[in-house]
């Protein structure tokens, strides 16, 4: 059973009856976990090699651990710093903080590694303009080389540790007020702006084999009426043509408000694959799940299952082997003083985005 085109979510630390026939479902190709699916890391253990068991090729499994604000999973993890920190915290040292960002990035995805998760949704292309508050401390920097240095720096870090990088939010969440799960934000930059500034971080990961890349529920008005994630324009035109990307598309949550302008789930669903998604999100709607799964029943896309079937995480070190690591010791250790810095100077209190 090849992977399908819809990620999906659990109820809670156990695979339930529900659980497991939306696995099983045929359009099914992966599953992201959240905080309430963790207890702890040998629990943690245990539902994903379940998960994975379950089919083969197994399902992607997937989480959003980006550190500061997003971070799923903590107790038995190490807290890691919000993205802003490194640079932040480095004095304007781009060498100091790029160490930073490559060894807490192989520090996540060692981490993650060590219980089977796939990959994580990371890390953040956006610019961090000061406008957005979904965005804010989990962007790198406010310049698109700062980004695209550190965030490279993080991707290599995951890589060495047996991972892939998804970037998000493309083309760039940060020029923008609204938040997207709450509302439509409208960018109304041009095509040419967007390219001399958050376009470039994308660009940069891309030329140095970004695996895959998240778009933004946003309307970019100037290029095109509809959302990022449901653009043609901005999926295939730019993402695929002009910056020659060959990864993974993922949508971002089909249950967003921003979402809501496609329609349906089902309509969300075929938009977002019509334009040029590989796989899509549905999270917290077990309905709407339900609804998407069904509608794309006989959904097949070879070249969309080639491309994910590249992101399963290689073999890694369980979490006793990894803590008798110098590298962990020392990774662990740069994190402590990068929250503690980073506490007396950001506001760590917002709601997760």
């Amino acid at each position: 059973m090849l992977h399908g085109p819809v990620m999906i979510d659990l109820l809670g630390t156990d695979i339930t009856a529900e659980d497991r026939e939306l696995l099983l479902h045929p359009a099914t190709g992966g599953v992201i976990l959240f905080s309430r699916n963790f207890s702890s890391p040998q629990q943690l253990y245990r539902l994903v090699r379940e998960i994975h068991k379950l089919r083969s090729p197994h399902l992607l499994v997937a989480v959003d651990q980006e550190g500061g604000r997003v971070q799923r999973f903590r107790d038995g993890f190490t807290v890691l710093p919000p993205a802003a920190s490194f640079d932040l915290q480095c004095g304007g040292d781009l060498l100091a903080a790029k160490h930073a960002a490559r060894e807490l990035g192989w520090l996540m995805a060692a981490e993650l590694r060590a219980v089977g998760i796939d990959f994580s949704f990371a890390p953040v292309l956006d610019l961090n303009f000061g406008l957005s508050s979904v965005i804010g401390d989990r962007a790198f920097a406010d310049s698109p080389e700062k980004v695209s240095q550190l965030a490279g720096a993080w991707m290599l870090g995951a890589r060495e540790a047996g991972m892939v990088s998804v970037g998000k939010h493309f083309p760039g969440h940060g020029g923008v007020v609204a938040d997207s799960h709450l509302a439509l934000p409208m960018d109304e930059r041009t095509l040419a702006s967007l390219l001399q500034q958050d376009l470039r971080p994308f660009a940069r990961l891309i030329d140095n084999g970004l695996e895959g890349i998240m778009p933004a529920h946003v309307i970019y008005a100037a290029c095109d009426d509809q959302p990022a994630g449901f653009s043609h324009f901005w999926l295939q035109e730019v993402l695929r043509e002009r910056l020659h990307f060959q990864g993974v598309i993922f949508s971002d949550d089909l249950s967003m408000a921003a979402a809501e302008c496609a329609g349906c789930y089902g309509e969300r669903a075929r938009t977002a694959l019509e334009a040029g998604c590989d796989m899509v999100l549905v999270c917290n709607n077990p309905s709407g799940a339900h609804e998407v799964l069904d509608e794309l029943k006989g959904y097949q896309d070879p070249v969309a299952q080639s491309r994910m079937a590249r992101l399963h995480g290689r073999p890694a070190r369980n979490m006793d082997k990894l803590r008798e690591d110098n590298r962990w010791h020392d990774a662990v250790a740069l994190a402590a003083q990068l929250n503690t810095e980073t506490n007396l100077t950001l506001n760590l209190d917002e709601p997760n985005g």
